[in-house]
């Protein structure tokens, strides 16, 4: 990922907090040596530095994929910038965001313990105080017949690449401008880009 210096997050605990704020993420590696991307949510293991997913048994990204380099995209809020809002002419529109890469070597779980218990971690993740689903005793044997289709895998970290794109290659002034717009936008992203710009320039 390209990334100016005035963009870098590389501080490994900002990222895997990012990670875990935004789990779904996109997996691209190869396959008949051509690009393919499959849209997943995944389980960040920080102990172990890695990312747990799995695929649809039908999805044939994963059938050569057992020790290639992959590369996982996590993106976070992002908004368009307007330069009328840097009060010059001498400026660019442009799009502030947020964004993790994270590459690894793939190691697939075969072993049906392990795979039974990731996806009770995932449902415990996602399920919420109103929602009461989980996987236990009463359905363990239909579970059982569904992990036959699918293919779980680990994503053993090797390196991460951070990006915060918020607007610091300009002066504070210019920042604040930008903050004070992007507050009163209805759009939840320009909400949420204008909070990270403010908390950016706390620190």
């Amino acid at each position: 990922m390209y990334i100016p210096r005035h963009f870098l997050v590389d501080d490994r605990s900002s990222l895997f907090e990012f990670i875990e704020s935004n789990t779904f993420g996109i997996i691209f590696s190869t396959h008949d040596n051509v690009p393919v991307a499959s849209h997943l949510p995944f389980l960040l293991d920080r102990e172990l530095g890695c990312l747990i997913g799995h695929f649809a048994r039908p999805n044939e990204q994963w059938k050569e994929i057992q020790g290639q380099e992959a590369l996982i995209v996590f993106s976070g809020p992002h908004t368009y910038i307007s330069s009328s809002w840097y009060e010059t002419n001498m400026s660019v529109p442009t799009w502030n965001y947020v964004a993790v890469h994270v590459y690894g070597n793939i190691e697939l779980i075969e072993d049906q313990t392990e795979v039974l218990q990731t996806l009770k971690t995932l449902v415990t993740k996602y399920e919420t105080v109103d929602s009461k689903y989980e996987i236990n005793e009463t359905n363990k044997e239909f579970i059982e017949g569904l992990v036959r289709g699918i293919v779980p895998f680990k994503l053993n970290i090797s390196r991460m690449e951070g990006k915060w794109k918020l607007s610091q290659n300009h002066s504070e002034e210019r920042q604040r401008n930008v903050i004070e717009q992007l507050e009163q936008s209805e759009s939840e992203d320009a909400q949420k880009i204008a909070e990270l710009m403010s908390n950016n320039l706390r620190n």
